[in-house]
């Protein structure tokens, strides 16, 4: 469900009732239209949907982080860029209204460690094993 909708209204629904149950922010971003790459991964992830009936597991790889998260996406897998490294996302119908950068952390948790061998003048002094 979604605002009271289930996915196969929303998946039969056209593109402007769509927009508005959207948040204002999606629903302006998907008003003023999509830019060219962003049609391009639309057009990718229908070839995709495609795919996915006559049984190939297809991954749409993408750095179009930017792309808000449409019904026709649901039970998809998009690689999406974080900077390094492509990370899979698993399109669920609770991330409709979502862009997909959102599920693709940029920046990992810093761990520190302790200190090695030159890091600090009192580490000169400590025994080697």
């Amino acid at each position: 469900m979604y605002r009271g909708h289930k996915l196969s209204d929303l998946a039969q629904m056209n593109m402007d009732s769509l927009i508005e149950l959207l948040p204002t922010r999606r629903r302006r971003t998907l008003k003023r239209g999509l830019p060219p790459r962003q049609k391009k991964l639309l057009m990718k992830l229908r070839a995709a949907r495609k795919q996915a009936r006559k049984g190939k597991d297809v991954i749409v790889k993408t750095h179009c982080r930017d792309m808000v998260i449409l019904p026709e996406m649901v039970d998809l897998t998009i690689g999406v860029h974080n900077g390094k490294d492509f990370v899979r996302v698993k399109i669920l119908p609770q991330m409709i209204g979502h862009v997909l950068g959102e599920f693709s952390v940029t920046n990992k948790q810093v761990r520190h460690g302790s200190p090695g061998i030159g890091a600090t003048k009192s580490s000169a002094y400590v025994p080697l094993k």
